[in-house]
This record gives C-alpha cells, structure tokens and sequence, in this order.
C-alpha cells in the first residue's frame, strides 16, 4: 500500500512525459493534460495485465460518452510502462476514447504517492490501483484501492467514479448485431440502428458457424440478428418494429452517430498530445 499520498484539494505532481505519437517523439506536461480541464484519470499496475486489459481500461473506454455528457473534458489511463508498450497496448484494446499516458520512469506515480514494489511479480516498481477527478489541475476526488494482499479491484472502477460525478448518467447502450458479407438486410438493420443513435458492436460470421451462432444465441436461421442491452430484438422486420415503437413513444434517434462521437473525441485527444 502506497504511503504519504496526494490527498484531495492538493495539486497534481508538475511532470512531463514522453510519449510516441505517429512514431515520433513528442512531450506532453501535466498543464497540458490538466490545465483548466475537468479530467478523469485512472492508474493500473501495468498494460497486458489481466484486469487493467479485460475490464478496468475497456469499462472506462465504454462509459466515456456518459462522462463526457457529465462534464468531463477528457480520460487518462496513466500506467508505469514506456511508451512504445503504451501504444502497442492501446492498439490491442477498445481505447478509443481514452487517452494513455507512459509514465515511464514512475515520476508522476511517485509524486502521487501511489509507486509501489511489486519486485515479488516481477513488475518491480508500478503504480498502485486507483482513480481521480481533477479540476484544473487540483485532486477533487481520489478512489485508492483498499490495503489488500495481490491486486484489489474494488473502488477505482468506471462506474464508481461515474456514479460520483452523476448518479443519474445514463450509461451508454450496449448493442451488437449479427451479420454476415454482402446481406442487404443486414445494411438495412445497420442503417436503421445509425438512425436510431445507437453505437453497436458488428459481428459478422462466416459460413461455416453462421447457422450454430445464430441458432444457439436466438433460436434463428438467418442474419441479421440484433441485440440491445441485453434483450434479443431479432432480424430486420423485429428491428423496423423496434424503431417503429421508438418513434411512437417519442425517444427520437441521437442526431450523431457513435462513429461521429469517436472521431470527435479522437481530435481532442491528438489536440492533447501534439
């Protein structure tokens, strides 16, 4: 467990990190990060790790639009490792919406008071677990993970800084559609789902599983086949009807599109590290 950490009210540590951008070398300062920004950050022992990878990273990577709803300007994932493993990490992952800062030398880690010795992993020196709100540059808020033998995961979670920020955000829709190349029932039902605001997760299957996915997940023959927070809609015609109700019921369809939240997040976050 860390010792004689920043505490809330307190100024983040003045740092300036290196990281690789377009396979250059750039230098990115706290003030820059944080400077008249609200910022999330959350910090993990390590990128490739179980957890950091399976849910801590992609459950803020996924919540980021309700975060950006709720007033925060951006989302830092800031892990001791160099930067080459930070952006290689970042590929692997749904990190989109997030931005990955190499603390390399542990400099910002250690002026948290969050660096400790995991020398018995292997890791050797890595940050404790744990997340914050910043507001222009000054600790709102800090989730430490409890003193806890191994790696505690149990505060410093997407959706407990979430619901601290807004306990009444609501979380992004969690959609996914079963398709297969060159259907134009399925474009149709993509389509459809664009129109409707709705960010889904396409999963396209070949031939050769097409009729065991679909028949073991929906009881179905054929695609599309579409899934909306966990309830089964169905094919095309289920999902025209689905959107029919929607129009009727008055939950107009988001005027942008997931792809065009992405993309303007993804300037901000090029903004940030240029």
């Amino acid at each position: 467990m860390p010792q004689a950490q920043i505490r809330e009210g307190q100024r983040v540590p003045q740092v300036t990190f290196r990281v690789r951008q377009d396979n250059q070398w750039k230098t990115v300062t706290t003030d820059e990060l944080f400077g008249g920004k609200t910022v999330v950050v959350f910090s993990l022992p390590g990128a490739f790790t179980p957890t950091c990878s399976s849910t801590h990273l992609p459950r803020y990577n996924e919540l980021a639009p309700a975060f950006f709803e709720s007033g925060i300007d951006s989302i830092l994932c800031i892990s001791v490792n160099d930067p080459f493993v930070m952006s290689e990490w970042g590929k692997d992952q749904e990190a989109e919406n997030v931005i990955l800062v190499p603390d390399g030398n542990g400099e910002f880690t250690a002026g948290m008071g969050m660096l400790v010795d995991k020398s018995d992993l292997g890791f050797g020196k890595r940050s404790w677990r744990y997340s914050m709100l910043v507001k222009d540059g000054v600790v709102q808020k800090i989730f430490s993970e409890p003193d806890k033998p191994g790696d505690p995961y149990e505060v410093s979670d997407a959706d407990t800084m979430l619901d601290y920020i807004n306990p009444n955000a609501k979380r992004p829709d969690q959609v996914a559609i079963f398709t297969r190349e060159g259907c134009s029932f399925c474009a149709r039902a993509k389509e459809l789902l664009t129109q409707m605001g709705y960010d889904y997760a396409e999963v396209p299957l070949p031939h050769t599983i097409r009729t065991k996915v679909v028949g073991a997940v929906a009881k179905a023959q054929t695609v599309p086949q579409v899934f909306i927070n966990g309830e089964y809609i169905g094919g095309s015609e289920e999902l025209e009807e689905f959107a029919k109700k929607r129009v009727s019921s008055g939950q107009a369809g988001s005027t942008k599109s997931g792809q065009d939240q992405r993309n303007t997040r993804q300037e901000a976050v090029e903004t940030s590290t240029t």
